[in-house]
This record gives C-alpha cells, structure tokens and sequence, in this order.
C-alpha cells in the first residue's frame, strides 16, 4: 500500500529521538509521495462487512489460508547464498538496501493495519481474514529483516511502528489500493523471479529464490480484497466509484515506474531493462484486475508511456529542487510539482478500457 490520495488526510504520530537509530530504519520511516506508507481507516465500517453474498467462496478462501501453505517457507537453507556487502559496488549496494528497506516496510505496513483491524473488530469472517494476512505480511517482512541484519542495516521494526506517519484511507480506498498493491506485488516478484530462472548469473541476493511461493501470499491477499469487493457492488460500479478507480490505477502504476527508474543500478545488475519490466508487470497486473475491476488503463495508448516518462522527470527535478534548497529550490519544487500534476491529469484523462468482471472474481496464479 504506497499511494497518496491529495483527497484524505494524514495523522502524524509523534516521532522519538532519532539518535542511534540505524540510518535504514530512518529510511523506512521516511514518508514521501513515494514511499510505502502505513494506514488507518474506519475499523467500525469494515467490522460490519457481510461476507453473505460471497459465503462459498469467502469460506473455501479462508480454509487455504488456515492451511498456511508457507509455514516453513520463509526460512534460509543452504541455498540461501552469502553476499558480499562489503564488496559491493557502492551504488548497487544503495540501491539493493533501498530495494529491501522499501519492500520491508510496505510488507509491514499491511501487518500493521491488519494486526489492528483483528485486535478492533467483533466480526468473525473479518477477524479471521486479517488475522491470517497479518500473519503472512509479518513472515514476509521478518524474512526482509533478516537479509537486512546479515549486513548490519536491520530495520527497528517497534520505532518504525510508533514514528511512521498514518494516512487514514476510508475503507473502499483500503480495498481499491490495497487491491492493486497485493496483485502488483505478486506481478513484480514474479517477473523477477521468472527472469532470474533462466539467468541465475545475475541472481545478486539469495532472497530472489524465496519469491516464487512468496508471491503467492501476495496473489491470494488480493483474492482477498476482491471478495471484500464483490460484498458489495456498489463498490465498483456507478460514475464517482470508477473515476477513485482509475485515480488509484493511474496512482500505482506510475508510481511503480518512477520508483523502478529510480535505481538503475540495481535493474542492471539484475540484468533487467526497466522499462520492459514495467511493461510486464503493468501488463500482468492490468490482466489480472479485470477480475474485479470494470476499467482498465490502455497501456498501450502511446499517451501513458509518454506521460510517466513527463511525470518521471517532474519526479526526478522535484527532488533536485528539494536538495537545492533556498529560493531556487523553492521556485524550483513549484515548475515540477506543476509539471507533476498536469502529466497525472493527462494520465487521469487518457480514455479506458471497459468491460463486465466475470461473476465469480477467484482466480489461481499461473505466470
């Protein structure tokens, strides 16, 4: 869940004493536009969801979740290979702790808001749901950690709990975000992971290994939320409930984009050509959207990769500005944010694809 609604409020919470805090677990409390963020919501609402509409399925969901397929998954063998942080060229190094410091902190930024929506809900089906995601987020941002830790970079998982700024999302923004973040996430480990099969030459992390069935969990969340979805039409029908739709769309994907650009060491090392990868994934997840999803962006519109790559510079001279400071920089945030926002709102206006969602969403992941 990373998206910034410019619609809903954010909550500070009061931040202790930086001091002796390693310099990752600072980089994970950061909030940005683009950093994965933490969220809050209106637990009442989402308690008093009824999964009725949806019983079959809610239920066969649930007892796969019970199962707990990846119980001993996320545990290191002999495969998991020793890497040589030290030796590590000095941007790569950067940009693999910023690849796992980000991954980290979205993975418990669900644990989190789930661990919360069971501690403060009553309602059975809900509490079971997200007893057993916050289970899952928790394993995957322990395993993070743990690669984290060989280099000394671990991330204090309690100060990051207490310092993170909360953004409060009403509950169909929770699903519509959190939707595409999981089916993302499941579509960027995979491709990953597919590529790194057939060139395991350029596997520069043992964790790569761990991300086939790890992507799993993330496919079956978003299974998840497309049931929650499914409770209620309204939710992804009518005039105002499609345009929050394609805003979250347009959101994900181009932030994805702008955040892969932003480490090109690491996508080279890893033997990647960014702007494929995005390709793929965007692909991937657009396909799998439409179980639920009535629109869907045209990716192959010339008009978006035009307007991420104006939005990507935008991106990129906002940061420049903000590192100059003073004046100039001031002046400077002003042209990019400018910028920023009309290539978000040529992205927004691009025309869509429109179809009916199938009437049983549950899909199995097959890339």
């Amino acid at each position: 869940m990373n998206v910034q609604s410019p619609a809903l409020e954010a909550t500070a919470v009061r931040e202790p004493a930086k001091r002796d805090i390693s310099e990752s677990t600072q980089r994970a409390a950061t909030t940005t536009l683009l950093d994965p963020r933490f969220y809050t919501t209106d637990f009442d609402e989402m308690d008093r969801i009824d999964v009725t509409p949806v019983r079959a399925e809610w239920d066969e969901m649930l007892a796969k979740m019970k199962a707990d397929p990846n119980k001993t998954h996320f545990k290191k063998d002999e495969t998991w290979d020793p890497v040589d942080w030290d030796g590590m060229e000095p941007e790569l190094k950067k940009e693999l702790t910023d690849f796992l410091v980000s991954s980290l902190t979205a993975e418990f930024s669900g644990c989190v808001l789930y661990k919360e929506m069971k501690r403060r809900g009553n309602n059975p089906d809900i509490c079971e749901l997200f007893n057993y995601m916050a289970r899952d987020e928790a394993r995957h941002a322990g395993f993070i950690n743990d690669a984290l830790r060989e280099a000394g970079i671990a991330v204090n998982l309690g100060f990051l709990t207490k310092a993170k700024k909360y953004t409060y999302f009403r509950p169909k923004f929770i699903y519509y975000a959190t939707y595409l973040s999981e089916k993302i996430g499941y579509a960027r480990y995979i491709t990953i992971y597919r590529h790194l099969e057939k060139h395991p030459e350029h596997r520069i992390h043992p964790i790569f290994k761990w991300f086939e069935k790890w992507c799993n969990d993330e496919f079956s969340h978003g299974e998840a939320f497309a049931l929650l979805m499914k409770t209620d039409p309204k939710l992804t029908n009518g005039f105002v409930n499609k345009l929050w739709i394609r805003f979250f769309l347009v959101a994900v994907f181009s932030v994805m984009c702008i955040r892969d650009h932003a480490r090109p060491a690491f996508h080279k090392a890893l033997g990647i050509d960014i702007d494929w990868y995005d390709r793929e994934v965007l692909q991937k997840t657009s396909d799998i959207s439409r179980q639920i999803f009535p629109i869907t962006i045209d990716l192959q519109n010339p008009r978006w990769e035009r307007g991420v790559t104006r939005l990507r510079h935008a991106s990129n001279d906002m940061a420049h500005a903000r590192a100059r400071g003073g004046i100039g920089g001031m002046l400077g945030r002003i042209s990019a944010g400018t910028r920023a926002g009309l290539a978000f709102a040529s992205l927004y206006l691009m025309p869509v694809k429109h179809h009916t969602p199938p009437a049983d969403p549950r899909m199995e992941p097959s890339y």
